[in-house]
């Protein structure tokens, strides 16, 4: 019998390796709570396939409720039916990993931006540094060169809104309810982000009409050609602007802000924070950082084909994913009551589901806790209920291929220019909607090579 107090002191204590020791003890199926501040947990690999292919059974706006006032209540992220479906389909192309491989150079070139500053001697927060230097390399991906200075602007007022939302629900409620100073500067960070962010969408509109759009390709000429802006010099932002479903009908401003709103966040977010993971383990891990300096300088500098070189480095990125999933745990609301393994959940509910918890299971993983880079190789490919670092389903991220090649890229780039000590070997997890490094990452640079 579950005694409601040692388990959420069991969380309390060891956060994300408590829900391992609940599952443990347990099994997949176990609720903490009661009433509407209650969670149902569904856990483990038939967990995950059983929320990802009963997508009627649950809702998600509920579920990420929390994410309206940084993404917007048009995002992805909490869409549902036939929106969802739409939204999906038109945002879709923009992030296919054709297209994002016509960003590469670009974030290759934010990458060795923040490395060029780097001395033999200094101490940095290698978390910190790539955070902004991944936010900037997203920027720029969405909005292209001209734009690219706006990457620190955005970035400064989105981290007023991503703190106010790092909070329990109830927490969150309280801080809107009672128009806190935190909340209040979350909201003025946010009206000035959008009052840049719908500047740029109604000059897009008016270069569409017009006929100046320097961004318009040809039909049938959309795949990104590896020079560092997408397909022919566009970016994300005017893929989204032009897209059209099949009876003409596009997305809104208020629609093409939310998505772009989303990727800003997710990058600054949860792509910074699986790279300081990635770089983690391969300090800390014996030979990892030499052998995959030795496959970055065999395969080149980054580029569409280049990637596919470096397999010991994909396998990396994926076993961050795996042993440090950004979205550790994950949520959904009942939409009809339904059983599974035997429990009854109701209507209403909030049911969390943890890739976190799957991604450590020996049952789903041979020797879950050890960073293995070489079980990936020869085209291993888990079940997706096996690894979910990206949801899955009819919701899972749809920015997986832009975050996966921002991770390889960045770290090829990393481990073939520098040499890192890391000042500690052993950094907890934080967060709550990002499961980030306690403390940052803090290393010694020894050595670093020209670009």
């Amino acid at each position: 019998m579950l005694r409601q107090g040692a388990a959420i002191a069991e969380l309390a204590r060891h956060g994300y390796d408590g829900l391992l020791t609940l599952y443990r003890r347990h099994g997949p199926v176990f609720t903490l709570g009661a009433g509407r501040h209650g969670y149902v947990y569904l856990l483990g690999p038939e967990a995950n396939r059983f929320v990802f292919a009963n997508t009627a059974l649950f809702r998600t706006r509920e579920a990420f409720e929390a994410l309206v006032p940084v993404d917007g209540p048009t995002s992805l992220i909490v869409s549902e039916g036939a929106d969802h479906r739409r939204r999906r389909a038109l945002v879709r192309p923009a992030l296919h990993h054709r297209r994002v491989e016509g960003y590469v150079r670009t974030m290759a070139e934010s990458a060795d931006a923040a490395i060029d500053a780097w001395r033999p001697g200094d101490r940095i927060d290698a978390y910190q540094v790539f955070r902004a230097a991944i936010r900037r390399g997203t920027v720029r991906a969405l909005f292209g060169p001209r734009l690219a200075a706006d990457a620190d602007f955005l970035g400064d007022r989105l981290q007023p809104m991503l703190d106010v939302i790092d909070r329990m629900p109830q927490a969150l409620r309280a801080h809107r309810v009672l128009r806190t100073p935190a909340w209040r500067r979350a909201m003025a960070a946010r009206r000035a982000a959008d009052e840049r962010l719908y500047a740029e969408i109604a000059r897009l509109r008016g270069e569409a009409r017009d006929g100046t759009d320097p961004h318009a390709v040809a039909p049938g000429d959309g795949e990104g050609d590896g020079d560092g802006g997408g397909a022919r010099g566009g970016h994300i932002l005017a893929d989204l602007v032009r897209a059209r479903s099949a009876d003409g009908a596009g997305l809104s401003d208020a629609e093409i802000r939310d998505q772009a709103m989303t990727l800003i966040a997710a990058g600054y977010e949860t792509t910074s924070a699986a790279l300081a993971w990635t770089l983690h383990r391969l300090l800390t891990t014996e030979g990892a950082w030499r052998r995959a300096r030795a496959e970055a300088e065999r395969a080149g500098p980054p580029t569409a084909e280049s990637l596919g070189r470096v397999p010991y480095i994909a396998g990396a990125v994926n076993e961050a994913l795996r042993l440090h999933p950004p979205a550790a745990i994950s949520a959904r609301h009942t939409a009809a009551p339904f059983t599974f393994a035997g429990h009854r959940v109701p209507e209403g509910a909030t049911v969390v589901y943890s890739p976190y918890v799957t991604h450590r299971l020996p049952e789903a993983w041979p020797d879950p806790l050890r960073f293995a880079p070489d079980r990936w190789a020869e085209g291993f490919r888990p079940a997706p209920e096996h690894f979910c670092p990206f949801g899955g389903g009819a919701h899972r991220c749809v920015g997986s291929a832009m975050a996966t090649t921002e991770l390889v890229v960045t770290t090829m780039r990393v481990v073939a220019r520098a040499t890192l000590t890391p000042e500690t070997r052993e950094v907890r997890p934080r967060g709550l909607t990002t499961m980030r490094p306690a403390g940052g990452l803090p290393v010694r640079v020894t050595s670093v090579r020209p670009g």
